[in-house]
């Protein structure tokens, strides 16, 4: 789950500072130290959906300002998304909505 929230988490910063005429933004950069497999594993073991929610919750709301808000097609099923990721209340809930997360963002990118 770790790598899954880490992915979710570069797709967004991705969508919301890489430009065209800039260098990719990797795993390794320094913008993605808060959200690194590490910080993501931690939580993870110690079961803390909020925290891992709260933490994804901050990428997704920089994704979805670079894509217009909720008031464009995108970002509609991005906030719709990120509405069914919120709503998990367990570990085993935050699976389903992480995958459709992933894909989305990959798909935008």
């Amino acid at each position: 789950m770790e790598l899954l929230l880490e992915t979710v988490a570069l797709f967004s910063l991705k969508l919301a500072y890489e430009t065209e005429d800039s260098s990719p933004i990797l795993r390794d950069d320094l913008m993605m130290s808060d959200y690194e497999r590490e910080v993501f594993g931690l939580l993870v073991r110690r079961g803390n959906v909020e925290a891992i929610q709260r933490k994804v919750g901050e990428c997704l709301r920089l994704a979805l300002n670079a894509i217009g808000g909720v008031d464009t097609v995108l970002g509609r099923e991005l906030h719709r998304l990120a509405a069914d990721f919120s709503a998990a209340r367990t570990m085993e809930q935050l699976d389903a909505p992480l995958i459709a997360l992933k894909g989305y963002l990959k798909d935008i990118q």
